[in-house]
Formats: C-alpha cells, structure tokens, sequence
C-alpha cells in the first residue's frame, strides 16, 4: 500500500490542494496500517513500541477529516465495514434482542461482528444517548479484545465526549478504553473547504416569506412533474410512521413533522432508505427551549450526510446565521456545514 502515492494522485485529479497537515495525517495512517497489518509480530520480536488498534482523528468541521478517511478506507484489502455510529448501535441493540436468550451478548455480538470485518470506520463519532454511553465501555474493550481494529472521525477530542451529559460518571470507564486503544490525532485547517462549494445550485432559502415559498414550491413542482404521489406507511418495530407528500423517492415535510414528535436515528435510518430527495419547510433557529428537537435535527441532518441526499430547505435564517442551544453549540457546527454541502450538491432532474 503505497497510500501517500495514491493520495497525491487523488489530489491531482481531483484537483484539490496539497495540504501539508492533510498529508502528516496520511503518514500517521501509513504508519498505523503497518503496525496493525504488516509487522504486528516483527515489533513484537524488536520489542518497538506498541501501535494501537484505533486512530482517532479529530478536527474542526470542514479540514478533511472525512476526505482522508474515506480515501484510506477505500485503500484498505481487509475485510472492512464503515456505519454510522447510530446504525452500528441499532445493529447492536436488535442483535442483543434476538439473542436475548444467550448469557453473554456482547460477546457474541463482537464474535459475529468479527467474522464480517476487522476493521470498523465511524464517520463523525459522538454519543448522545445515555443507554449507549453506558455500555461502550464493555462493547468496545470486548472489540478491542477481539483484534478489530476501528478508526474513527469526530468533532469532538476524546475527553470531551459526552460532555455535560447525563450521567457522564458511568461513561467514563469507555473514555478511558478509548484513549488506551486509540491514536488521539487532531487535524487542523484555516477554512472550512466546504463553505467554497460554488453556490450555483444553492437551496437554501431563507427568511420565510412569500418569495422563498413560491421558489421553494416552484422547484417541487418541477422535480416531482410526472411521479404519483402515494400516501407512504412505515412500519418500525410496531410502530407506523405516516409520510402524506411521498413522490417515488422525493419526500416534503414540515420541520415539526419530524422533529417535534419523538422520533429518532432508527426512524430516520428508514426515511433515508426510500428517499432520494428531501424538501424541507420552516426551519427554526434553537435556544434552550427546543433542544431536543435540535438534537434531532442534527441527528437526521448526520443520516441524509451519510447516504447524501440532497435537501432543499426553507429557513427562518441563513445557515450561518441558525442560533444553537448552549449545550449542542458543537455538534451543531458539523450540521450547518454540512447543510452547506446538502443544498449545493447537483441533483439530475
């Protein structure tokens, strides 16, 4: 694997900047790879220092973080699997349902987890749910136990997770797994790369007012001209989740629809999985008063990133200029960046 070769090629079709921070981080993973991979038991013999099994890069919104991860995750020949944190935890928690009968499911599920990949890639990690945060700590000493290898991407430094969450104590003891098993790296850039995309295709829209609706509704029209409409029904673990403007993969929905009910990533896995363009009305700005509707917004925004379906939105501000509750000020960054990427990103009629 010759993965700073292959990077520079990658840059120079794609036309991006050489980045000597980008380019330490290839080296980083170059040198990861090869303690992981390529001379494990040779070290072992040399004694050289131990390379840890998890490289965790960290990093503002915008550096490349998810750039250079992918690149390198493409690279790889190993049996290999790349989830967003909220799907590997739903895989987790129906594994452990259905085999609830068995004494020790975590086990079995890092077994079986094991004999599909032996490396994992979470994209944008961070943990918000306290019944995750409660258990990381066992399911991933047990993954780290298992010789699978796991690289992860995030906002956030490690000690930093969770932060001023509820009953952080009982997740510490996962904070302390991490940083024993994972490479902390941080990677930082002057610009977000993504505020540069050029705004031709820009879907934004914003104040609400009649103007913006007429554009918005406008371009609705156009994208959904000759498709039937169908009254949409999702049945998720007995329960009905009801779509009304569902036109063969394009969906419209008010901002209140999904996120003043309480829904969450499971339902919004389901809605990213029929859907290949989401128009969305009203966006608010958030204060203390409506963050937990924002925690969802952030989660779905996370989703649709991942599978990139394109949004076109109606807001009541510009995305740079969406207020944010105190506690998810972070978190929210990576969203509204990414919102820049959703609404700008080419979509064939």
């Amino acid at each position: 694997m010759n993965l700073k070769k292959s990077f520079l090629k990658l840059c120079e079709n794609k036309e991006f900047e050489i980045n000597k921070y980008q380019l330490s981080i290839i080296e980083k993973l170059i040198n990861f790879y090869n303690g992981n991979f390529k001379r494990p038991f040779l070290d072992k013999i040399f004694k050289k220092k131990r390379i840890k099994p998890g490289f965790y890069l960290v990093g503002d919104v915008g550096v490349g973080k998810t750039m250079i991860l992918n690149f390198f995750f493409e690279e790889l020949t190993e049996k290999k699997k790349r989830l967003h944190f909220n799907e590997f935890m739903i895989e987790f928690h129906n594994f452990i349902f259905e085999n609830k009968k068995k004494e020790n499911g975590i086990s079995e599920f890092v077994k079986d987890l094991g004999k599909k990949a032996r490396i994992l890639y979470f994209d944008e990690f961070q943990v918000t749910n306290i019944v995750d945060a409660m258990i990381l700590g066992k399911l991933f000493e047990k993954i780290f136990n298992e010789n699978i290898k796991v690289i992860f991407s995030s906002n956030t430094h490690i000690d930093d997770l969770y932060k001023d969450g509820l009953q952080r104590e009982q997740f510490i003891p996962f904070l302390k797994i991490l940083k024993k098993n994972a490479e902390e790296t941080e990677l930082k850039i002057e610009e977000d790369y993504r505020l540069n995309i050029i705004e031709k295709n820009q879907r934004f829209l914003s104040p609400l007012n009649q103007t913006t609706n007429f554009k918005f509704n406008q371009f609705f029209r156009k994208v959904t001209k000759n498709k039937k409409k169908i009254f949409k029904i999702l049945n998720i673990k007995g329960r009905k989740l009801e779509i009304e403007n569902f036109y063969e993969g394009i969906t419209k929905f008010n901002f209140k629809e999904l996120f003043d009910k309480n829904l969450g990533s499971e339902d919004y896995i389901e809605i990213a999985s029929i859907c290949n363009f989401i128009f969305l009305e009203n966006l608010p700005s958030f204060n203390e008063n409506n963050s937990d509707q924002q925690q969802r917004f952030i989660t779905f925004i996370d989703i649709v990133y991942e599978k990139k379906i394109p949004l076109m939105i109606t807001s009541e501000t510009d995305i740079g200029l969406i207020e944010s509750s105190k506690n998810l000020s972070g978190p929210f960054k990576r969203t509204t960046s990414r919102l820049y990427e959703l609404t700008s990103m080419n979509y064939e009629l």
